[in-house]
């Protein structure tokens, strides 16, 4: 999503300054007031990367894929102001009815993984995959993709995974074709494939930058065919962060997501989801001990809603997902105030080709 683009759609505005000078207090009045007013006509989901000033007013929270279907569900909502980033609210748009109005408060608020796969470059590396090895191939994409991504891998055989059902639809990949091609997060796809008893000797990465494999072994061989990107901030765990914790507190568990580099996961006790991790935290016990390797507004949270527990961030220097903090409480009052006048501001609309092979490949994960 390139911003100049983005904002030369005339529906698509920047938030004016004055709004930064509101009192917490006065925006939050607000935010209330509105929301009592407006009622079941709208719907706000929050994803658990959101800031605290925002997530206090979602009406659900929970993962990208989670909210779109919530989203879907709320028939009575005519507009849906998704507190996420881009390609959240656009699988919510493409879930919805085409009466329903998804709104994006800040449309910079982007996704740095789901950018690192564009339609050019998943064509060009489709090219080359279909001469070097036929029709041997199934496209999966994580649901951390544009919805362009989504509609490529439906019309080309295949499906969505979320990071909580990755295993199941890498599995039943294997049993369409006999290799896969997995964008555009390289570490879930190979952490995935490795659970799965895949050797690391048969994952090639592919490079979409230079257009080519970065392997050294027989590409006849390989399997998993992984697109070279990436989360910034799950890639900012290390090795040394483990090192780090092991040394000072040797009975700490550390629980990582899977997005994080094969090397972490491997070191770690734990990987998982974000529900996965938020439940096991959960049902952990009185007195246990936690690092945690994931997005540092969803950490915090966690620490605040378990005093019982020593919990603490895999990496103490870590920073909030920067594209999700662009959503704030001013843009959302900002959003509602012209959501309120019946002015429709930064709509994210999915055209409907492309809504009907996004949703072949979303429908395919759901069958399984």
């Amino acid at each position: 999503m390139n911003l100049l683009d983005v904002l030369k759609n005339e529906q698509n505005q920047m938030m004016p300054e004055s709004y930064k000078y509101l009192s917490m207090e006065e925006m939050e009045a607000r935010v209330v007031e509105i929301k009592e007013k407006m009622g079941k006509s709208l719907f706000i989901p929050g994803h658990h990367y959101q800031k605290d000033e925002v997530i206090k007013f979602a009406d659900s929270t929970g993962d990208s894929l989670q909210l779109a279907q919530v989203s879907a569900k709320n028939k009575e909502a005519k507009y849906i102001v998704f507190c996420g980033v881009h390609f959240m609210a656009e699988t919510a748009d493409i879930l919805t009815t085409e009466d329903q109005i998804v709104i994006l408060p800040d449309m910079r608020a982007g996704c740095s993984m789901a950018d690192m796969a564009n339609m050019e470059q998943t064509e060009k590396c489709w090219d080359v995959l279909m001469e070097r090895f036929g029709d041997t191939i199934l496209p999966l994409t994580y649901v951390n993709s544009t919805a362009a991504i989504k509609a490529f891998v439906g019309k080309n055989g295949g499906a969505t995974v979320t990071s909580s059902n990755a295993k199941e639809m890498v599995e039943w990949a294997f049993t369409q074709k006999k290799r896969i091609l997995f964008l555009p997060d390289q570490h879930l796809g190979r952490n995935t494939a490795f659970d799965l008893g895949v050797p690391l000797d048969q994952m090639a990465v592919w490079n979409p930058i230079t257009n080519q494999f970065e392997f050294e072994g027989n590409l006849d061989d390989v399997k998993v065919i992984l697109w070279k990107g990436h989360c910034s901030v799950h890639e900012n765990f290390t090795v040394n962060n483990i090192k780090e914790v092991r040394a000072a507190k040797p009975d700490m568990r550390i629980i990582v997501h899977p997005e994080c580099s094969r090397e972490v996961v491997a070191l770690s006790d734990d990987a998982g989801s974000t529900k996965y991790i938020i439940d096991t935290i959960n049902n952990a016990p009185t007195g246990s001990k936690w690092a945690i390797g994931t997005e540092m507004n969803l950490v915090k949270r966690i620490i605040d809603q378990h005093p019982d527990k020593e919990i603490i961030s895999l990496n103490q220097n870590m920073c909030p997902c920067l594209t999700m903090n662009r959503i704030d409480l001013p843009h959302l009052l900002w959003t509602l105030e012209n959501v309120e006048k019946g002015l429709t501001t930064n709509q994210i609309k999915v055209d409907e080709q492309t809504s009907k092979d996004a949703i072949l490949a979303l429908e395919r994960m759901l069958q399984h």
